[in-house]
C-alpha cells in the first residue's frame, strides 16, 4: 500500500485530546455557525467543495488495517458493493457522507469498515466511547452488531449494544467497563446518558444508520441532542435507503463538506423486485391472504396494528400455517426469538407491523405481502426492501378493496413504482401463479420451540439455580423417599 496514503489517514484518524480541529469543523456543538446547505432534488444533496475519491472496485486497494481485510476474506467478502466500493475512500479519509442505498446494498460495512479501522489502536475510558451508531430499532441494532462483531473483534475493539428492551444494568456495565463502538437506539442511549453511565464528548465517528427513518419515527430531538453532545469536529456518516428533505436540518446542522453518493435505486427502481396489486373483494380477502400464507417458503405480512397481527397470527395457526407475530408490544427476548425461527425457517410466515420493515434482512425472502395498503410511499419502499436484496429476486404484492384503489395509485405513483394490475380470488390459478397461493392444511398448529433451543434454555435454568437448588432437590427426594418407608 501507499505508504504516503496510510500516513495521512492515521494522521487524521486519532482524535486524542490534543488532536487538532478538522478543517471546517465549528467550535462549539450542534453545527452552529456552520454554512447552510443547499438541498435540491429528490434527496439531500449538499454541494461539496472538496472533490470525492474515485470508487475503488476490491477491498485490497483500500488502506484498511490487515486484519480487516483477513477478516473480510473469512467471511467470503471480496469484492465491494457499490455503496461500499464508492464511499470507503472517503470515509477512511475521515470526509463526512450523506450514502443513499437501499436496504441489502452493504450499507453497514460501508460505515463499519471505515469507523472500525479509524478507531483501531485507540482504548476507551470507562463509561466514554470512541465510536457511536444510531439505528431507529432494537432488531437493526442487533443486526449491525450481529455484522461488526467478527471485524470488530480482528482489531481488538469492543463493541457494545445499547436498546430498550433488553436489561439496562447489563448494558450499563459494559459501558463502564469500557467499549469503543456503541450501537444504540436513542432512547436507551439517552436513559444511559441521564444515569451518568455514558458520555459522548469523546466520540469523534458517529453514524446515523436509516437517518430518515429515525427523523419519521419521532426522534428527531433525541438524536440532536446526542449529536450536540459528541465531538464538534469528529466525523460524521448519514445512510439511509432515502434521503429525502425530512433529513435536511441533520445534514445542515451536522455535516461538514460532505461527499454524496446515491449509488444504488431506491425499492422501487429495483430491477429484480417485482410489484403486483391484486384487487381483492373484502369478503374474500381473509381466504386470500390464509391460501398466500399456506405457500411453499417463507413470506412477510404486514398490517397496520398489533390487533391485527395477533388476529391473523391466530387465524393462520388455526389454518395449519405456521405463523408468529412480531409487532412493538412484543418483549425484545421474543422478538429475538420469532426472527431467529423466521430466518431458520422454523416459522414460515411472519405477519407484522412497521417494526420489521425497518433494516431487518432475511436471506433468501422473496416474497412480501401488504396485508394491509401502508399509507406512505416511504413505508412501502421500506417494507418491500425486505425482498430483493443483494441481487436477489422477489415481489411484492399489495391486496387493496375497493375502496382502497385511488389511494394505492397516489402512493404508487409518489414511490416512482408502476406496478401489475389483477383482479383475484382465492383458489384461483392467477393468485396461485403470482404468489405461490395454495389451500391450507386446515389441521391447527402449535409454534413451539426448536429441541435445540429447549435443551439451552434448560441448561441456562439449571446454571442459574446452581449447586444450591441440586442439593436441595437431593434432599428433597430423601425426605420424600423416607416418607414413603
Amino acid at each position: 500500500m501507499n505508504s504516503t496514503r496510510t500516513n495521512d489517514r492515521t494522521s487524521r484518524s486519532r482524535f486524542g485530546s490534543s488532536a487538532p480541529r478538522r478543517s471546517g469543523r465549528p467550535s462549539r456543538p450542534g453545527g452552529q455557525g456552520r454554512r447552510p446547505t443547499a438541498l435540491q432534488g429528490e434527496f439531500a444533496q449538499p454541494r461539496s467543495t472538496t472533490p470525492a475519491l474515485p470508487t475503488v472496485e476490491a477491498f485490497a486497494d483500500l488502506d484498511l488495517p490487515e486484519p480487516l481485510l483477513a477478516t473480510l476474506t473469512r467471511q467470503g467478502v471480496h469484492v465491494p458493493f457499490p455503496i461500499q466500493g464508492a464511499t470507503l475512500p472517503n470515509t477512511l479519509a475521515g470526509r463526512d457522507v450523506l450514502g443513499r442505498g437501499r436496504t441489502g446494498s452493504g450499507k453497514t460495512l460501508a460505515f463499519g469498515l471505515a469507523m472500525l479501522a479509524r478507531t483501531t489502536g485507540q482504548r476507551a475510558e470507562p463509561r466514554q466511547p470512541l465510536a457511536l451508531v444510531l439505528v431507529p430499532t432494537r432488531e437493526l441494532a442487533q443486526q449491525v452488531t450481529d455484522a461488526l462483531t467478527p471485524y470488530a473483534r480482528s482489531v481488538k475493539l469492543r463493541l457494545a449494544t445499547v436498546v430498550g428492551g433488553m436489561s439496562i444494568g447489563r448494558q450499563a456495565s459494559a459501558l463502564r467497563g469500557g467499549t469503543e463502538v456503541v450501537v444504540a437506539t436513542p432512547g436507551r442511549l439517552k436513559d444511559l446518558i441521564d444515569r451518568g453511565d455514558c458520555r459522548l464528548d469523546r466520540v469523534a465517528i458517529t453514524v446515523l444508520d436509516e437517518a430518515d427513518q429515525m427523523t419519521d419515527m419521532g426522534f428527531m430531538p433525541q438524536v440532536t441532542a446526542l449529536l450536540d453532545q459528541v465531538r464538534p469536529e469528529g466525523q460524521r456518516m448519514l445512510f439511509s435507503a432515502t434521503l429525502d428533505r425530512n433529513v435536511d436540518l441533520l445534514v445542515r446542522r451536522y455535516l461538514t463538506d460532505p461527499v454524496v453518493h446515491s449509488v444504488d435505486p431506491s425499492a422501487g427502481a429495483v430491477t429484480t423486485m417485482e410489484h403486483h396489486v391484486l384487487h381483492v373483494h373484502g369478503t374474500d380477502k381473509q381466504r386470500t391472504t390464509t391460501e398466500i400464507a399456506a405457500r411453499e417458503g417463507r413470506v412477510i405480512m404486514f398490517l397496520d396494528t398489533k390487533r391485527a397481527v395477533d388476529r391473523l397470527t391466530r387465524d393462520l395457526l388455526n389454518s395449519g400455517v405456521r405463523a408468529a407475530a412480531l409487532h412493538g408490544g412484543k418483549s425484545q427476548p421474543q422478538r429475538t426469538r420469532t426472527l431467529a425461527q423466521f430466518k431458520t425457517g422454523h416459522v414460515t410466515v411472519l405477519v407484522a407491523t412497521n417494526v420489521a420493515a425497518r433494516g431487518i434482512h432475511i436471506d433468501d425472502l422473496d416474497l412480501v405481502v401488504n396485508v394491509d395498503p401502508p399509507t406512505d410511499h416511504k413505508d412501502y419502499l421500506h417494507r418491500g426492501g425486505r425482498t430483493a436484496r443483494a441481487g436477489e429476486s422477489g415481489s411484492v404484492v399489495t391486496l387493496i378493496t375497493p375502496d382502497q384503489r385511488r389511494g394505492m395509485v397516489r402512493l404508487m405513483t409518489a414511490a416512482g413504482i408502476v406496478p401489475r394490475t389483477t383482479r383475484v380470488r382465492s383458489g384461483e390459478e392467477a393468485l396461485s401463479r403470482i404468489t405461490g397461493a395454495r389451500a391450507p392444511s386446515g389441521i391447527p398448529v402449535t409454534i413451539t420451540a426448536p429441541v435445540s433451543e429447549r435443551r439451552k434454555r434448560g441448561a441456562t435454568s439449571r446454571s442459574r439455580r446452581g449447586p444450591a437448588s441440586a442439593t436441595r432437590r437431593a434432599t428433597q427426594r430423601r425426605s420424600t423417599v423416607a416418607a414413603a418407608a
